[in-house]
């Protein structure tokens, strides 16, 4: 690396998680390497914008992108016209952090688990609605996979954020979702919301009545692991000893004291630290699994 600064990509707006997380990165990153980073958020396009400047950026670890997992593995599986490679088309460096999502219903829709979402799914054909952040958005996929896993029929409307999802289920104008814990967790908690289930396997501290999705006794939801994820890409290319002093570097802002007490506690992720071999790998395991979500969508799901 040279002196010159850092240009950290993200393909949200300003204020959304993605991008909270990047300027915590980057201002403890600028210590530990010792050069200036600077968050350059292009959004629209499900992360596009900012992928396509990633791609025309040289590999010397100036231009790198933090993305969300839909740029990296559902998006790739899902969609098959994208027109970028994300295990060709990238350096992957480092994993930053997991996010657990929360399922969730209106309260009056008359179910309190995601097996009687289910039955109660299977019963009304066609009735329930679910609301994501967008076409392409975790969410979206996510919520896919539970139709295609479990066999039930519910309508998709996208929204443009978590926030503004969740505040429509608790008004009642949709019936149920899922998004980041942080967009559900404050409406769960005074009751607005009823929650049904975590991604994952672990519970939420700010939730602890509500049960991990390996304990809701539904083995067809197992591949919805964590809500999403957030790595650390470059351009194809890059000198392995680059990536590694840059896996390195972000390592070690993962381990900081008062990154995990944010991440955890106002964030409600988990800090991750993996090797960019561990990270690249997850990718290629990720992708064919969304493939096959991908081939049960039909193509109207996947665009509107």
């Amino acid at each position: 690396l040279s002196s010159r600064p850092i240009r950290l990509l993200v393909g949200f707006g300003a204020g959304g998680a993605t991008d909270v997380l990047a300027r915590m990165y980057a201002h403890e990153l600028q210590s530990v390497l010792g050069v200036p980073v600077v968050v350059d958020n292009r959004p629209g396009a499900s992360q596009l914008v900012a992928i396509r400047a990633l791609m025309s950026a040289p590999p010397d670890g100036h231009t790198l992108l933090l993305a969300a997992a839909s740029a990296l593995s559902s998006g790739p599986g899902v969609f098959t016209d994208l027109p970028y490679d994300a295990l060709k088309d990238f350096s992957h460096i480092a994993m930053l952090a997991t996010a657990p999502g929360v399922f969730f219903v209106n309260p009056a829709v008359p179910v309190k688990s995601m097996r009687e979402l289910i039955d109660y799914a299977r019963a009304n054909p066609g009735k329930l609605n679910y609301g994501s952040a967008g076409v392409g958005a975790s969410n979206h996929f996510q919520t896919e996979y539970l139709k295609v896993a479990s066999k039930i029929d519910l309508t998709h409307v996208p929204y443009k954020s978590d926030a503004e999802v969740a505040r429509e289920v608790a008004g009642g104008t949709i019936d149920f979702a899922l998004t980041v814990a942080q967009a559900a967790t404050p409406l769960v908690q005074t009751g607005k919301l009823r929650a049904l289930a975590v991604t994952g396997s672990q519970r939420l501290k700010a939730l602890p009545d509500t049960p991990a999705l390996s304990e809701a006794g539904v083995p067809a939801l197992a591949g919805i692991d964590s809500y999403t994820y957030y790595g650390l890409v470059g351009p194809a290319a890059m000198p392995a000893e680059l990536v590694n002093t840059l896996n390195e570097a972000v390592n070690k802002v993962s381990s900081m004291p008062q990154v995990v007490e944010k991440m955890r506690e106002s964030m409600n992720i988990n800090p991750e630290r993996w090797s960019s071999a561990k990270f690249r790998q997850y990718i290629e395991a990720e992708i064919p699994k969304w493939r096959e979500v991908g081939k049960a969508m039909n193509m109207s799901d996947r665009r509107s």
